[in-house]
């Protein structure tokens, strides 16, 4: 007797410690009892009954799945190798868990076919170019359509993210020679401008040079002018009716520019006329000073 008992007691214990489940933060559980559901199993300690009932546990984290590269043909006739992925995730709620296993077969199969037929029903109608350049139009309508069908399915599209759409190589070898043809367009025409510019620089410049040259021109003119009007005014206050006098002077003048030395007697009408215009008082030779009474 005492044998059966520990038998039952044993048997009990492994029993009890067949049932115990164990689920984690990342999981949520659904519990089906006999092939039915029967309650929903939340994080941490968990029991059930051995051969009876049966546990599925469901990762509720976000995913990323690859839709797969794909040849679309898009509205002026260039075939655009296009490339996507999908971030999503079941939502943590006993219904949307429930709804990820029985209302869909395989949600991330699924999701990548919808996410193909999607965005070929999008680029199908665009221009290579507006597909290049709209990426964020087609990411848009992508994750609102993926949202609207997958709405009965208890998950949660995050984010889409258009990874590629490649042009044919021989298309995109001719886009480029346009993209640099266009560089070098834009090269040429700034360095022109700036060739226009230097040039522009170059001819104020010029004027400018030649402004003050015909400024220095004009004052020498000036300043000669004055020379000559006193020149004319010394000649005819001192020289009137007396040329031969003026020629002298004229002379010495010429003859002083290249350091010449003039002997004029002091008793000439030179040596008078040339102290009066310049206030020298001439100094007389002490031999012909008659002498003192």
């Amino acid at each position: 007797m005492t044998n059966l008992v520990t038998l039952l007691i044993i048997a009990v214990i492994l029993f009890f410690f067949s049932g115990i489940r164990i689920v984690r933060p990342t999981n949520r559980a659904l519990v089906e009892r006999l092939g039915k559901y029967h309650h929903f199993a939340t994080p941490g300690f968990n029991w059930i009954i051995p051969g009876i009932d049966k546990m599925f546990k469901i990762n509720i984290t976000e995913k990323m799945i690859n839709a797969e590269p794909q040849e679309i043909i898009t509205n002026d006739n260039l075939n655009a190798r296009v490339d996507a992925q999908v971030y999503f995730k079941i939502k943590q709620d006993e219904e949307s868990v429930k709804n990820s296993q029985y209302n869909v077969n395989s949600i991330e199969y699924q999701i990548v076919n919808l996410a193909r037929t999607t965005l070929r029903n999008i680029i199908g109608t665009m221009t290579l170019k507006s597909a290049n350049s709209e990426r964020g139009k087609i990411n848009k309508e992508l994750h609102s359509t993926l949202l609207e069908e997958t709405l009965n399915w208890g998950i949660e599209i995050v984010r889409t993210e258009l990874k590629e759409i490649d042009p044919p190589k021989d298309v995109q070898e001719t886009m480029n020679k346009i993209v640099k043809a266009e560089n070098e367009k834009i090269a040429a025409i700034d360095y022109a401008t700036a060739t226009e510019t230097k040039a522009d620089g170059e001819k104020r410049a010029e004027i400018r040079r030649a402004e003050g040259i015909k400024q220095g021109a004009i004052l020498r003119a000036e300043g000669e002018a004055q020379a000559i009007a006193l020149v004319n005014e010394a000649a005819e206050k001192y020289f009137v009716g007396n040329a031969q006098m003026l020629r002298r002077i004229q002379a010495m003048e010429t003859s002083l520019k290249d350091n010449a030395k003039i002997v004029v007697p002091t008793g000439s009408d030179l040596v008078n006329v040339l102290s009066e215009m310049g206030g020298i008082i001439p100094i007389r030779d002490k031999s012909n000073t008659p002498p003192a009474l």
